[in-house]
């Protein structure tokens, strides 16, 4: 086979300006091998893949702050949770299966249709007209938004080998603190001067910018299609067994008791479900997730960091703001400003690291790095208390940052490493699927465990009845409480605080851990021989990923 053949093979860039000839492909193939700059046409693909991936992260960030005007002038409080929850749940059941669907149909088709989904379902939410409408748009919505991130990672995958992908680090945490700090921000500037109905539709010229120069500019390879088979019993085994996860995390210690028969049953459908469906993909030709991805150590490794850091990193971002605004007075409108230390050093160690993995292929000692600083920072996170500077809680959080800026796409990274070109598509849709239900069982346990402890204690203090209506008070709220009061849900937030961020340095301390164990296995580039684990992954074909 000759040496072009093989840079092709193993992952080179496939896609750029798609107007070179089969004779022509061979010379970019062998540019790419130098780590030279993209072709122009790839690096405008890759900023309308930010713009994608911005869509997915900022949207939850701007309707959360328009929240309660959609209330009021809707109804329906007492579904209020499902606006959400709706989201949620058809973002995380649809997730492994667009992944799939990218890796049969070709990859740019299935995530086209995703944004158009997307976008059908930000404009019917803007124009619902009650909240049983709202709540089945935003699950129209959240069944695209599935495909989005699945199909950003994938595609970067298909375009970027691993040895070069991370040089674009960077850029992808920078999307990620640019959703977290400028969401909130956005979401109440729209709500005051266009309405709560602008949140959705800003979406839409994004969108259709995204589409537009995708369509434009992205060419990969066709699909052959004539053999395709889809797993409708694993999909819906699948979906099943997600959703009654997402579910028991949501409503248990909510709207259920954790011990309650609906949450038994809920829990007792999903293990079912989740057996049948690990049984199916044993007997199909096309599994939704194909098992044999899991005999690779590292990519089990990243499935389980990866996990783990979204447990943390989502616990993190719903309590530091509680945090601030309820112990140390900040303002709630600013509540995306005050997590800038963790997200600005998350986002600079995330560049630092991807620079490093370009230019030496080494990677092994960053989720090391980033399981120690992770589990320190919460620890230090875990003691503060009434007293504590906002100066000190930054220092803390950047620490934590740091360790998240480490691990957030180096696990991706390593994961898409540890596969088969053909399953580029199931290792990012999975990778994503175990970071997404790891942030429901985070938000659920830490959420739960907060709330029981700040309950506890103002019963202990005489307070208890601040938080029949809510465990969580803002600064204006306990302005209006008598000094002694609110002096007491302080001191309960604070312990609060502590209780769940010493668990999320428990769970932290399992990734660093784990870390130790990744393989250093060497990162595909453009021209480089596979390692032995990765060997059977690449076959010298063409990579067919369109």
């Amino acid at each position: 086979m000759s040496p072009t053949g093989k840079q092709t093979g193993k992952g080179a860039p496939i896609g750029g300006d798609g107007e070179a000839s089969k004779a022509e492909q061979p010379t970019k193939a062998t540019k790419a091998t130098k780590s030279e700059p993209q072709p122009r046409s790839v690096r405008v693909v890759l900023l309308a893949l930010m713009i994608a991936m911005l869509l997915a992260m900022l949207d939850n960030m701007i309707i959360g702050t328009a929240m309660p005007t959609i209330v009021g002038e809707l109804g329906g409080l007492e579904h209020l949770s499902w606006v959400v929850t709706a989201y949620t749940l058809a973002t995380a059941a649809s997730t492994p299966i667009w992944g799939k669907l990218g890796d049969i149909y070709g990859r740019k088709s299935v995530f086209l249709t995703s944004i158009v989904i997307f976008l059908i379902g930000s404009a019917l939410s803007g124009m619902a007209q009650d909240m049983g409408q709202l709540i089945g748009f935003r699950a129209i919505q959240g069944l695209g938004a599935g495909g989005l991130m699945v199909g950003v990672m994938a595609i970067i995958g298909d375009l970027i080998p691993p040895r070069e992908r991370g040089k674009y680090q960077g850029m992808m945490a920078g999307v990620m603190a640019l959703a977290m700090i400028g969401g909130p921000l956005v979401g109440g500037t729209i709500t005051d001067h266009l309405g709560w109905r602008w949140s959705f539709y800003i979406n839409l010229p994004l969108g259709a910018v995204a589409l537009v120069m995708i369509t434009a500019v992205l060419h990969l390879p066709a699909k052959d299609r004539s053999k395709v088979t889809v797993d409708y019993l694993g999909a819906a085994l699948l979906t099943v067994g997600i959703t009654s996860i997402v579910l028991v995390t949501t409503w248990g210690g909510t709207e259920y008791a954790w011990g309650s028969a609906m949450i038994m049953e809920l829990i007792a459908i999903g293990v079912a479900a989740l057996v049948g469906f690990v049984f199916v993909q044993t007997r199909v030709t096309e599994p939704i997730m194909p098992l044999h991805i899991f005999r690779s150590r590292n990519f089990t490794l990243m499935s389980v960091i990866g996990f783990l850091t979204g447990f943390v990193m989502f616990g993190a971002v719903l309590f530091l703001p509680l945090y601030q605004q309820s112990v140390q007075g900040a303002s709630a409108t600013n509540s995306g400003l005050l997590l800038l230390p963790m997200l600005l050093s998350m986002m600079a160690v995330s560049l630092i690291a991807g620079r490093v993995t370009t230019s030496s292929g080494k990677y092994k000692i960053f989720p090391i790095l980033g399981g120690g600083l992770m589990t320190a920072g919460l620890f230090l996170l875990a003691q503060m208390d009434t007293e504590t500077s906002r100066l000190t809680s930054g220092v803390y959080m950047a620490v934590l940052g740091a360790g998240m800026g480490f691990l957030m796409q180096i696990t991706m990274l390593v994961a898409q490493n540890s596969v088969e070109l053909k399953d580029m598509g199931v290792a990012s849709s999975s990778t994503t699927l175990f970071r997404t239900l790891g942030s429901s069982f985070g938000v659920a346990i830490m959420g739960a465990l907060f709330t029981s402890r700040v309950q506890d204690e103002m019963a202990a203090r005489g307070g208890g009845g601040v938080t029949q209506q809510s465990a969580q008070l803002d600064a204006a709220s306990l302005a209006k409480l008598p000094d002694a009061v609110r002096e007491a849900y302080q001191v309960a937030v604070s312990s609060g605080t502590h209780a769940a961020f010493t668990l999320g340095a428990a769970i932290a301390l399992i990734g660093f851990v784990a870390a130790f164990f990744v393989k250093e296995v060497p990162l595909r580039g453009a021209g480089t021989k596979p390692a032995a684990e990765e060997a059977p992954a690449l076959d010298g074909k063409v990579p067919q990923s369109a």
